[in-house]
């Protein structure tokens, strides 16, 4: 099954762990991780993901992401479908959405993924039937059901 984590995901384990809900959403976006490690899902990636990362102005943070994506990515949008991504930016725009989030939500859909995976609520309203937009713990909830 092919994944996408937006930026906000891979940033959720440095917020603050007080409130249940951030809490909750670290430790199963942790857990997809793992899965992604252990092969179990296909993590696709994007040059919007990469950009975004390189303007973190935590170095460890940066680095431990960079580091992620690069040993685990199943796939990579680069900035040579920037066109095709673009255009179906703007498409995804017109519904209220950001540019960033919006190349987000079309590199996803470009690379097949089944899922795209925010803690972003404004962004998780955009509704499509090309992809599943939920948090990391819907994702647990709808890939894991009752195991």
């Amino acid at each position: 099954m092919r994944i996408y984590l937006d930026m906000c995901c891979y940033n959720r384990p440095y917020d603050d762990q007080a409130q249940l809900k951030v809490a909750m959403e670290t430790q199963s976006k942790l857990h997809i991780q793992m899965l992604v490690r252990e092969k179990k899902l296909e993590l696709i990636v994007s040059y919007m993901l990469r950009y975004e990362c390189s303007k973190n102005p935590f170095e460890m943070r940066r680095n431990a992401i960079f580091d992620f994506i690069q040993e685990n990515a199943a796939g990579y949008v680069g900035d040579d479908r920037k066109k095709v991504i673009e255009a179906k930016a703007t498409e995804i725009m017109k519904t209220g959405i950001k540019f960033k989030d919006a190349c987000h939500v079309a590199s996803a859909i470009y690379a097949g993924c089944e899922y795209f995976i925010s803690t972003d609520a404004r962004l998780l309203k955009y509704n499509t039937q090309e992809i599943k937009m939920v948090t990391p713990i819907e994702f647990i909830m709808e890939t894991e059901g009752d195991e």
